[in-house]
């Protein structure tokens, strides 16, 4: 028996969907809204923009050249770049022509791609420049169902290429081919967007994992337009308003946010190809609502924090102060509650002094809705934000359920939970504290993979989500743990390795941590250094070093990681603590293999690559 508000709600939704489909809704708001901007993208100091009506018109093109190339009803279009215009304009482009689309993380090696675009059977694939087809160069002999590979920057003259012959394309032969099909027949392009239907694969994603090869998701258009539909209304934003497109297409919340979500509300998307550029991006833009994976928003409070660090005493002070009160206030509105005069009065001071300065000098004069997920927000980051009177609130969700099942609103919100259940979404607690989800933004399973999918979706509907939880009183979800990477010591324990992970990870020095101590006696921790703040931090201590590498022995440095490690013990139980730690030379990224793309650890990597220093750990 389900929830009876969760299936009123979900009846609702599904009538307001019914039938509808990706491009249905771009032919509608192209319709309504010819000349409301679309997408842009950074051009010298400026930016060039297609409106929605000119964007369909290319999507409805690049379909006619999908097709002129064989594309059947049903089949891939692979997608290697970065966030584009054209990278949107493909995908949609792939769908229109009755295909579907799967964009590949960039960072997955040369094997993991060959077995993604093998999985999804992907025919065509379309890559950014030289550095997405060196990736592919080994691999294309592995793949003898790819008719084309179409690359978006031109190919200086190579010798790698000249074997490729008919196979390589550039995108504006593809283009010209494609204007040339839908001037020739405009009829069929239009066709074959409305034979799509609603329960026809849309996407194909593959999950980045922790270990062996990604599992394909197929989501179609009844399930996005499901996830959207629910999502807006959690948020609560309005219609027309600008955003930034960042965080790879690979990834889901990218995709619901940056992709689908726009045709609906109608927004201008703004592409920032390069995180190194998001800081001058959002203060152009200044956007509506913001996304970032709790990396995105540790590294942009230690960027703060060391700005601070710079300005006088008396001046630090007042930042002090003030964020003292934008952090009552924020608190004291959770769960709907109102702040006491006092608290709002202390708030609206320091605001107007201080905080909405600090907002709008960082981007987020407008931003209505601010949020993170993917993995868990470290405390000390949300309650840092929520001092300059930011809500940056969590969502959780997966690839796998299309995205977000549960979220916190900027009205409805509850510090250091996920959020309530989504309109329309069943969620529940398992006997072994599992959190399961049921509604029809959820996959229908794995691509060809009929065992993993039993593991994931029982015989009554619920996936499972692998990971272990609560749900308040009220209706918050709480995140423990992945269910499979809980650790039990030798004593029999439970302890989740995030928790203590995320107090380390408070300390501004530290920018990843992995806690170990499975059917050990005691917890060990593997640290590195912040390569953005370790540098300031020992320059404005007078320390001099060569290199990130020089800095993780400083004695100096070493003595400050040791305080942040004991001040994390003291908020932990005694089993819980972390009784010795090692300090590495280097960073952790998707590129190094100890994260996934979405900035998610790697256990089993971290583990085995340091095998030998979690053992010394044990042994000293």
């Amino acid at each position: 028996m389900g929830d009876p508000r969760a299936l009123a709600e979900r009846a609702e939704i599904e009538q307001e969907i019914a039938g509808h489909t990706i491009c249905e809704q771009l032919r509608r708001t192209a319709d309504r809204f010819p000349d409301a901007p679309a997408y842009s993208d950074r051009s010298g100091d400026g930016w060039t923009t297609l409106t929605y009506a000119q964007a369909r018109r290319r999507v409805l093109a690049i379909a006619s050249g999908f097709a002129a190339l064989g594309l059947g009803r049903g089949e891939a279009v692979a997608l290697m770049m970065v966030n584009r215009t054209e990278h949107v304009l493909a995908d949609l482009g792939a769908v229109h022509a009755g295909g579907l689309a799967c964009s590949i993380y960039a960072t997955f090696a040369s094997e993991q791609i060959a077995f993604a675009a093998r999985d999804v059977g992907a025919k065509i694939a379309v890559l950014g420049g030289a550095a997405e087809l060196a990736r592919w160069l080994p691999i294309l002999g592995e793949l003898p169902g790819l008719r084309k590979v179409i690359v978006l920057s031109p190919l200086a003259g190579d010798e790698r290429y000249a074997g490729l012959g008919d196979l390589l394309m550039s995108w504006d032969e593809f283009l010209a081919l494609g204007e040339r099909e839908l001037a020739a027949d405009p009829g069929a392009a239009e066709a074959r967007a409305a034979a799509v239907g609603a329960d026809d694969v849309l996407t194909v994603l593959y999950t980045s994992g922790t270990t062996g090869n990604p599992k394909g998701v197929p989501l179609t258009h009844a399930n996005i337009c499901f996830e959207v539909t629910t999502s807006v209304r959690l948020t609560g934003l309005p219609d027309h308003g600008s955003q930034i497109s960042y965080l790879t297409y690979a990834h889901i919340a990218e995709r619901v946010l940056s992709m689908y979500i726009p045709l609906f509300k109608v927004y201008h998307v703004h592409f920032c190809p390069d995180l190194a550029e998001l800081g001058t991006v959002l203060g152009q833009v200044k956007p509506l609502f913001f996304f970032g994976v709790p990396r995105v928003w540790e590294k942009m409070m230690a960027r703060l924090q060391a700005l601070l660090a710079t300005q006088p005493e008396e001046q630090q002070e007042k930042v002090r102060a003030a964020m003292a009160a934008g952090l009552a206030h924020v608190e004291a509105c959770q769960s709907g509650g109102t702040p006491s005069a006092e608290v709002a009065a202390a708030y609206e001071q320091a605001d107007a002094a201080l905080l909405s300065i600090i907002r709008a000098m960082i981007g987020f004069e407008n931003a209505l809705w601010l949020a993170s997920a993917a993995a868990p927000m470290p405390p000390e980051v949300q309650r840092f934000f929520a001092g300059l009177g930011m809500r940056v609130v969590d969502v959780y969700g997966m690839t796998e359920t299309s995205g977000a099942f549960t979220g916190n609103s900027t009205e409805d919100y509850k510090l250091g939970t996920v959020g309530r259940r989504l309109p329309g979404v069943e969620v529940r607690i398992a006997e072994d504290g599992e959190i399961l989800t049921r509604s029809p933004a959820n996959t229908a399973g794995y691509l060809g993979r009929p065992e993993a999918t039993a593991d994931l979706i029982d015989g009554d509907g619920w996936l499972h989500t692998g990971d272990v939880g609560s749900i308040d009183e009220d209706g918050y979800v709480r995140i423990v743990d992945r269910k499979k990477e809980l650790i039990i010591t030798a004593g029999g324990e439970n302890i989740s390795p995030a928790n203590t992970e995320g107090l380390l990870k408070e300390h501004p020095l530290i920018g990843q941590a992995l806690t170990y101590g499975d059917r050990r006696p005691y917890c060990v921790a593997i640290l590195t250094l912040d390569g953005e703040v370790a540098p300031a931090w020992a320059t404005a201590r007078g320390i001099t070093f060569s290199s990130l590498a020089d800095l993780a022995g400083h004695p100096d440095v070493l003595k400050e990681v040791e305080a942040a490690v004991a001040a994390a013990n003291d908020r932990l139980a005694r089993v819980q603590q972390v009784k010795r730690w090692r300090l590495l030379p280097v960073e952790w990224t998707a590129e190094s293999a100890e994260l996934t793309p979405s900035l998610k650890l790697k256990r089993r990597v971290v583990h085995a690559r340091y095998a030998d220093i979690i053992e010394e750990m044990y042994q000293s």
